[in-house]
């Protein structure tokens, strides 16, 4: 089965929020593990076999996530996503037009997907895995760009594992921001996390998340947070919004 890709590189924006500043002092250590992807019994596709729309993909897997843990899971439709990535790119869509991370969650918080907005988003600092895990048990789910190594997309590209060969990430295993693409995160363990692709959970090791993740973020849903109107804990969404509105 072929499979795209269609993230584009990072945008930089200076008023992006980190989400280090919403983190509280003391914050205790994460759990050993999470799998919070385990509740949901099946992933669509989402067009991302005949369009580059990873990007948005992802954010229907996420809010699948997100409503499974909170009772009762709620799958937009396929339509609702192809409409959403189609804001991006216009209709028909290009097979590999793409799109990138920043501006799908900008508008997702606007105008949502399949009427489910997001509260905020906040930029995580690479190469930190603790924030990672931190992000993914406090929100449900970390949204990741990954620059893939050519090694990656060579024949069925869900087989590939996703570690960091021996030799590094040189040559053929060097990132290649040509093969953007774009993947939640709903589950870690020591070994890595595991991301939701092309229709599959999917491990990726933490050393595989250090030499290619080129941007990530911990992404607020009101499906994620507490009757109580917390997050599990330790996580400012109050801040979090104040801050949003100021931009």
């Amino acid at each position: 089965m072929p499979y795209k890709l269609g993230k584009h590189p990072p945008v930089v924006d200076s008023r992006t929020l980190r989400f280090a500043n919403y983190l509280a002092a003391t914050l205790p250590a994460p759990p050993a593990s999470v799998n919070y992807g385990a509740k949901v019994p099946e992933w669509p596709m989402y067009y991302n076999n005949e369009y580059g729309d990873c990007t948005c993909a992802a954010a229907g897997h996420m809010i699948q996530n997100w409503t499974a843990n909170a009772g009762a899971e709620v799958t937009p439709p396929q339509a609702s996503v192809l409409t959403f990535y189609e804001h991006f790119v216009g209709t028909p869509p290009p097979s590999d037009a793409g799109c990138d991370m920043l501006s799908v969650l900008k508008y997702w918080r606007s105008a949502g997907l399949d009427a489910q907005p997001i509260e905020g988003f906040a930029a995580l600092d690479l190469k930190n895995q603790t924030q990672a895990q931190n992000a993914v048990y406090l929100t449900g789910s970390i949204y990741i760009g990954v620059a893939l190594p050519n090694f990656a997309v060579q024949g069925d590209m869900l087989t590939v594992p996703w570690v960091v060969p021996p030799g590094g990430p040189v040559g053929d295993a060097a990132p290649n921001p040509n093969n953007g693409h774009c993947i939640p995160a709903v589950a870690y363990d020591a070994a890595g996390l595991t991301v939701v692709t092309w229709g599959e959970a999917k491990s990726m090791s933490w050393g595989f998340f250090d030499a290619y993740a080129d941007e990530a973020f911990a992404v607020v849903s009101k499906n994620f947070i507490e009757r109580t109107g917390e997050t599990p804990a330790g996580f400012s969404l109050a801040s979090l919004e104040a801050d949003l509105a100021q931009l």
